[in-house]
């Protein structure tokens, strides 16, 4: 099933189209994506989110995160 109702990030407008009436601009889905225990991809999306988890020594896998300076 895909999702139909589209929303504008700049004027915050709830839509069916992918061209905001309103505004003009380029609508996006505003459901967030399916929830998955083996997600392939969390190492990327929380460094995406929170870069500095490598600075303070923070190790992600797929079990989740662990601090490598306590070791």
């Amino acid at each position: 099933m895909r999702w139909r109702i589209r929303k504008c990030p700049n004027c915050k407008t709830y839509t069916l189209k992918e061209i905001c009436p309103k505004c003009g601009n380029k609508t996006i889905v505003p459901h967030p994506p399916r929830f998955s225990p083996e997600d392939k991809y969390v190492e990327y999306r929380l460094l995406s989110k929170y870069p500095d988890l490598l600075s303070k020594g923070v190790k992600i896998s797929k079990e989740g995160l662990s601090n490598s300076s306590n070791k």
